[in-house]
């Protein structure tokens, strides 16, 4: 039998957090490694626990969600965690840090549980979770509030044909997707999407999301 997905609930509300846990534990194929109530916890029991995905709430005492994120993705673990920010707050700002911080995926606590669970599968397996209307709304407002004046795309490594998968991918686009738009196969798709993550030293799709609102590839 395959091993079941060791989660860590991390969010300072009592009530909220034990119904995350009795969600996630209800699950056969998932099991709760442990919980905590703030960011520090959270970094301090993944190095200790080794937990698969971290469902992360953002505003925490002691550490913040976005801050714990960078933590966890980074190089403070010896092995870097997986974390689906899971909060109230839908504003572009925690959205667009979250993910830049690092995060693989982000998603409401008013969002039903089944998506909190298909949420933590996605992120578990290193893909990203990437809902277009959250990528399109608000990751690209806040992102083009802060966009730095003179990029443009000839200061990026890719070449045409990447830019214009890399846009696609901003957009939402599944491989799939992004195969019929082109004329490609998805074989070649896969192929330029690993490209591209390649040159840009970007880890998943949701970096390179943020990379292409950053730089002004996506509006």
């Amino acid at each position: 039998m395959t091993a079941p997905i060791r989660v860590l609930v991390c969010d300072d509300q009592v009530l909220v957090r034990t119904g995350l846990v009795t969600i996630i534990d209800a699950q056969p194929d998932l099991e709760v490694a442990g919980e905590c109530a703030d960011g520090q916890a959270a970094v301090d029991l993944a190095d200790r626990l080794r937990p698969d995905v971290v469902v992360m709430d953002v505003r925490m005492p002691v550490l913040d969600g976005i801050e714990a994120t960078r933590l966890l993705a980074g190089a403070a673990v010896p092995h870097p965690v997986k974390v689906l920010v899971v909060t109230t707050f839908n504003l572009d700002k925690y959205v667009y840090e979250a993910l830049r911080a690092g995060a693989s995926g982000f998603l409401l606590k008013e969002a039903p549980p089944t998506q909190l669970l298909h949420g933590i599968r996605t992120v578990a397996t290193g893909a990203a979770l990437l809902d277009p209307e959250v990528t399109r709304q608000l990751v690209g407002r806040y992102a083009a509030r802060i966009r730095p004046t003179g990029s443009a795309p000839q200061d990026i490594p890719l070449t045409p044909r990447e830019l214009e998968v890399l846009r696609l991918i901003a957009d939402g686009r599944s491989n799939s997707e992004i195969a019929a738009a082109l004329q490609l196969s998805r074989e070649t798709v896969k192929t330029f999407v690993s490209r591209i993550l390649t040159k840009l030293d970007l880890r998943d799709r949701v970096q390179a999301v943020v990379y292409a609102y950053r730089h002004g590839l996506a509006s």
